[in-house]
């Protein structure tokens, strides 16, 4: 397992939820973290203040990687403040619950742009550098909801099974430069995005239950540290979905 100690990672979307716990857990291994957000700065300072007491740098950045011009100044910012950005987290996404008659073009191009779209802006400005010093590692958060269909709706059903599509050609294609690029496909994490889908439930999980973030930011810190796993879905899901 490699020793991220001192490596520079960015988190979109870390200020809340899962993204929060995985860039606390990132410092706890060693990491310094820049903290992506697009509207929640009072959270994204809380996490930044958090990483800090663990003796690691932090940066928060307002972005919305969801634009291109956006997803480049905050890659650039990112390394300005901590060095070249060596391990990256795509998380940043939403949510909308909606029935299926009332799911607009808007809704369907919306969802697409901030759960997929990012993925491939924020991945391309950071890999000039990782090409350049032959290690990376790309951690895109894609969803059950790409294997079952989900609580949420088709719109982001398909964001999130483009995720894992995007995934496997990014590892195919970048398996010899020494970055590995893997997804985590959770199932009804206890996060406020779950809280306000009456749809989420927890007799769908087998396990009967939620889960929880922290159950998810280990699989990252796990994939950061190991260079032989590459081109994976990780499920995180109680057991809704087997592979």
């Amino acid at each position: 397992m490699d020793d991220i100690t001192g490596k520079a990672a960015l988190v979109t979307g870390g200020s809340r939820g899962i993204g929060r716990a995985i860039a606390i857990a990132l410092a706890r291994a060693g990491a310094n973290v820049a903290v992506n957000y697009r509207v929640c700065e009072a959270e994204a300072e809380s996490v930044a203040a958090e990483i800090r007491a663990l003796g690691r740098r932090a940066v928060t950045v307002r972005a919305d990687v969801s634009n291109s011009a956006e997803a480049e100044r905050l890659v650039k910012t990112s390394e300005d403040a901590l060095g070249g950005i060596g391990i990256l987290v795509n998380n940043a996404g939403v949510t909308r619950p909606q029935p299926l008659e009332q799911i607009s073009e808007r809704d369907w191009d919306e969802l697409i742009a901030i759960n997929l779209k990012s993925c491939f802006l924020v991945t391309q400005a950071v890999l000039p550098g990782m090409r350049a010093r032959k290690w990376g590692r790309i951690i895109n958060l894609s969803s059950v909801a790409a294997q079952t269909g989900g609580v949420v709706g088709p719109h982001y059903a398909a964001s999130k099974a483009g995720i894992i599509g995007l995934t496997h050609s990014y590892a195919s294609l970048l398996a010899k430069e020494g970055i590995t690029v893997n997804a985590i496909a959770p199932a009804l994490i206890a996060t406020e995005m779950v809280a306000v889908n009456p749809r989420a439930k927890p007799d769908l999980i087998p396990v009967g239950r939620f889960g929880h973030v922290d159950e998810v930011s280990d699989v990252a810190v796990m994939l950061a540290r190991n260079g032989y796993l590459t081109g994976q879905t990780i499920n995180v899901n109680g057991g809704w979905y087997m592979s």
